[in-house]
């Protein structure tokens, strides 16, 4: 009884601050401002590259289907031209990447001209991203096949695994910008069609084939990442099915599976790499939260009947994120010293919970990271772009 009233009790402080007067968009984005900008010139002088631009032999696919290698697999030392072996949270330098990055260069350009756009309300750094946008997923020359069967492959074992959803992590400011994009009246009809058809079929390909379901049930971060794509593609679209699909998931699954009582996540806190993946756990479930949330259903006051809540996950990380040297576990077999950043997890609870502190830390983290495993552990680098009501 004394446990469910303090859950009531915090759940009620959790809406107070909720109701906030706060204009966390327009702080964030007068804070950023300069950042915003220089990131949206560069993106105005990039021109589209996607998957059709290289391709690795090793592929099982053509040359429209994206590609890329488990990235803890390395060759056999004792036998060269064996099945890769297995070097948990050690990357394989000599592993394809070049989808990847393209992706990832994708998403940054997509990103940086959204927020720009919303930082000004100049249309022009939308119609450049058209010109991205269809070179991916309108023109039959240079468009992506709207699957993954062949990423995170590892030679002499498979040739594509449902664990390489993950991948298209860097989709997520892409729809997002899209939305965007529809709202602001700047992508022709035709366009957004055709855009809507791909993300409909990619949409159904992981919500039916083998590595989607799969992907849906991992325990880990890979769960939570399939209901961030999910969500925001399902958003994207209008898709109420799987919005209220994933917001169950949410609910039933992510939170009281993954969390444990004191807001840490267990199986992210087990690997070589346990800092960079707990503050990746939580950016993907801070996330689901900010594209499910409405009114009627606000995740972010959200307890499940245990007292777990995404306020607690934050609450939990918070310390760890102002002073790295206080972090209780094993450091990261790599990358140690290139964590943290500018998580979105601090800007979306800052404007979650009213709370400066989280703010005030987003604020003077590394907002422009360049190291190629931070870009591809955080697919949420514009969350400004997140905040706007569509």
């Amino acid at each position: 009884m004394k446990q469910r009233l303090l859950i009531i009790i915090g759940v009620l402080l959790a809406q107070l601050a909720h109701a906030g007067g706060t204009d966390w968009l327009k702080e964030a984005v007068i804070v950023r401002r300069a950042d915003i900008m220089a990131k949206a010139e560069w993106a105005m002088q990039q021109q589209p590259v996607t998957v059709t631009a290289s391709r690795c032999e090793r592929s099982a696919g053509g040359l429209h289907d994206f590609y890329s290698e488990g990235d803890y697999w390395w060759p056999n030392p004792a036998h060269p031209d064996s099945p890769y072996i297995q070097k948990d949270g050690q990357t394989n330098p000599g592993n394809f990447v070049a989808h990847r990055q393209a992706m990832v260069r994708f998403s940054r350009v997509a990103g940086a001209l959204a927020a720009a756009y919303v930082a000004t309300g100049d249309k022009k750094y939308l119609a450049h991203a058209l010109t991205h946008i269809r070179a991916w997923f309108v023109t039959p020359a240079t468009r992506m096949t709207p699957h993954l069967l062949y990423a995170q492959a590892i030679k002499g074992r498979v040739t594509g695994r449902g664990i390489g959803i993950i991948d298209t992590v860097h989709f997520l400011e892409v729809a997002q910008a899209l939305r965007i994009m529809e709202k602001a009246g700047a992508i022709p009809a035709a366009d957004l069609a055709a855009v809507k058809e791909w993300f409909a079929a990619y949409l159904k390909w992981m919500t039916e084939h083998k590595y989607g379901i799969d992907e849906m049930n991992a325990a880990n971060n890979h769960g939570t990442c399939w209901v961030m794509q999910v969500a925001a593609f399902a958003k994207f679209l209008n898709n109420t099915r799987w919005l209220n699909f994933c917001t169950e998931r949410y609910k039933e699954v992510l939170l009281p599976r993954q969390m444990a009582d004191n807001g840490s996540f267990p199986l992210e806190l087990r690997r070589t790499k346990p800092y960079g993946y707990a503050l990746f756990n939580l950016d993907a479930m801070a996330t689901v939260c900010q594209i499910l949330s409405s009114p009627g259903n606000d995740l972010w006051t959200y307890t499940e009947t245990a007292g777990k809540s995404i306020s607690k996950g934050i609450a939990y990380m918070y310390p760890y994120v102002k002073d790295k040297n206080t972090w209780p576990f094993a450091k990261d077999v790599m990358y140690w010293e290139e964590w943290p950043v500018a998580h979105p997890f601090l800007l979306f609870g800052a404007a979650a919970y009213n709370n400066k502190d989280y703010f005030t830390l987003w604020q003077r983290l590394e907002h422009d990271p360049q190291v190629e495993e931070v870009l591809r552990n955080l697919p949420v680098r514009n969350p400004e772009i997140w905040m706007v009501k569509l």
